[in-house]
């Protein structure tokens, strides 16, 4: 199985007896149905509902749990979390940092297990922003034998968005990065930073700016070139390998451009735009509004 690690990231330990309250309390995920062999996207969100943090959260030991984020945001979110604890008995901190990587078989299915995390004495739990594929999350020593590219290739391939790469934090909400699509939200949990505005998102079915995975007719350009129609933008690129990347776009006028046959361009170069393979929402069927 290609196996890459990955140093740009880092681990934020949260433990004590009220770790699962104090948590469950302020992010996005349920972790009342976290897998204890899995990790879940999750972020914490600003009080108007878009993502301050992102982050993969999974169960470390009995009371505790591992939080898998960028490095170099990192000790802001310590603080932030510091900002919400409160009277909970919890302690946050960051730990000796194990080495953070991924691994994956190309071409399997979600059920297929491998032995070799073990061997190299790791945790190996899997990655449930892909649902249709073998993919895991390794925390400690592993092999290093795949490219970022190989990576990149494979979030595109699953419609994975990550902030920094694809999208910048404070200027997204959940829905535009499927958090709703991959178990990143509970919707049937209680309260939590910023709920008000996901949910009422979520029972509108206002959600318009969408994670699409692009095609180019040819080599694609730089991550945050503009996706142009008619010569008025409708998204933007995000992580780009060859000619395949993702973007965030407006899908109401993704589906206005298809249907009307209008080019959509990104720095001169056609592509096409698609739904992930595993998500669950359609493009619209009305008529895109004039507005932004």
């Amino acid at each position: 199985m290609p196996t890459i690690a990955l140093p740009d990231r880092a681990v934020v330990a949260v433990s004590g007896p009220d770790a699962e309250h104090f948590l469950q309390n302020i992010v996005t995920a349920d972790l009342a149905d976290l897998p204890p062999d899995a990790v879940k996207p999750c972020a914490l969100l600003t009080p108007q509902g878009k993502i301050l943090f992102d982050f993969l959260v999974s169960k470390d030991g009995d009371a505790g749990f591992r939080l898998d984020v960028r490095a170099d945001i990192a000790d802001d979110f310590m603080r932030r979390l510091v900002l919400y604890r409160l009277r909970a008995k919890v302690d946050i901190s960051k730990p000796d940092q194990p080495l953070v990587g991924a691994r994956w078989e190309p071409d399997s299915n979600p059920s297929q297990t491998d032995s070799s995390a073990s061997r190299n004495d790791s945790t190996k739990l899997r990655d449930l922003r892909f649902p249709d594929a073998a993919v895991f999350r390794i925390f400690g020593d592993m092999t290093n034998d795949a490219r970022p590219a190989d990576w990149d290739a494979l979030r595109i391939a699953h419609g994975v968005a990550e902030s920094g790469a694809d999208y910048a934090l404070g200027d997204a909400f959940p829905h535009d990065v499927l958090l709703d699509q991959n178990d990143g939200v509970g919707f049937r949990k209680g309260c939590y930073v910023g709920q008000e505005v996901v949910s009422r998102m979520q029972h509108r079915g206002t959600a318009r700016r969408r994670v699409l995975i692009a095609a180019g007719a040819g080599p694609l350009p730089a991550p945050g070139t503009e996706i142009t129609a008619n010569g008025r933008s409708i998204g933007v690129l995000g992580t780009v390998a060859g000619d395949r990347a993702l973007a965030i776009a407006r899908i109401d006028k993704v589906k206005d451009a298809m249907d009307s046959g209008t080019p959509m361009l990104a720095g001169g170069v056609a592509l096409t735009l698609a739904i992930p393979p595993s998500a669950r929402f359609t493009f619209p069927l009305d008529a895109p509004s004039e507005d932004a």
